[in-house]
């Protein structure tokens, strides 16, 4: 069983969790994430199966969500989990008007706080371990300070879009499609921040990551049910599918075989694609190459040769 699957997680469990989960009604070692989602959030969980956990690092791309901000009150999380920090906002609350203003500083490219209880690093250290000793220290009945010590480095992120879905009274729901690494919890907080009222996320599912979206998700408990590897395999998406917006060579039996034993490829080893390639290989982003065998078979990731105008296989599959 080799592919992507695309698990509708539920609130609650961790990214870990989830995995360790499908590990064993799959009975399959080899599972991995392709990026955390938060215990509290729900939605569109991408797990790498089989063999495609060593294309993970090749997965990133857009993330699509339907956000719940509760106006009103701030925690140390940026989230419902989290424990209330400063006074809660009495006045009126801002009309939808005023909350798509404020929300125009966030859309496009700009530079974000992530939250201290994040998977940032801090001096080789996770930015949730810091932030969880800070809070022990202050102990269970000593409210913590509105931002602890240290914090992650910012980061420039960019949101596409954000919609105002709907705004009734203390809650409002946006929806949000990101770049990687953008934390909606933050945005929560600085939305707050910016209105003046201060605000949480009270509820995240994410509608489409890696390309998939909950169309093509399977549930947890349907994994995990009598039948589920089965189910699981039917709703896998093969290798194939996984990097299909990369640029692609397809490799000739030679150029086949050239892979299998560790050589640079060259044009003779090509049938299509190859002369693009190199030149998307080469290029400042450096982007990866998928080299498909004569069937149309992913059986390697390439990138650019220390030669020029050459490829090398840098994942091989076979």
């Amino acid at each position: 069983m080799d592919g992507l699957l695309i698990v509708d997680k539920p609130s609650g469990p961790t990214s870990h969790d989830i995995v360790a989960r499908v590990r064993r009604a799959l009975r399959e070692r080899r599972v991995g994430h392709t990026g955390t989602l938060d215990p509290m959030a729900s939605g569109v969980l991408p797990l790498v199966v089989g063999r495609a956990t060593r294309l993970a690092r090749f997965l990133s791309g857009d993330k699509a969500y339907i956000a719940t901000v509760r106006l009103g009150r701030t925690t140390d999380t940026h989230d419902a989990l989290g424990r209330p920090t400063g006074t809660a906002f009495d006045g009126p609350w801002p009309s939808s008007k005023e909350i798509d203003a404020a929300l125009e500083r966030f859309r496009g490219t700009f530079v974000q706080q992530p939250p201290a209880y994040s998977a940032k690093k801090i001096a080789g250290q996770r930015s949730y371990a810091i932030a969880r000793r800070s809070s022990e220290v202050a102990g269970p009945d000593e409210p913590p300070g509105d931002q602890p010590r240290s914090m992650p480095a910012p980061v420039r992120v960019t949101a596409y879009a954000i919609d105002l879905v709907d705004a009734a009274g203390d809650l409002v729901t946006l929806r949000v499609r990101c770049s990687a690494g953008f934390y909606v919890r933050s945005l929560a907080f600085d939305l707050g921040s910016q209105l003046g009222t201060g605000a949480h996320l009270a509820a995240l599912q994410r509608v489409g990551a890696c390309g998939a979206t909950l169309d093509e998700a399977i549930s947890l408990d349907r994994i995990q049910s009598e039948g589920g590897r089965e189910a699981a395999e039917s709703a896998l998406i093969p290798m194939e599918r996984m990097l299909w917006a990369l640029p692609s060579v397809a490799l000739t039996e030679a150029g086949v075989a050239q892979v299998r034993f560790g050589r640079n490829l060259g044009p003779a080893d090509a049938s299509s694609g190859f002369v693009e390639a190199v030149s998307e290989a080469g290029s400042p982003a450096g982007r990866p190459i998928r080299l498909l065998d004569p069937a149309g078979q992913l059986v390697a990731v390439a990138e650019a040769a220390d030669v020029p105008g050459l490829l090398h296989a840098a994942v091989v599959l076979m």
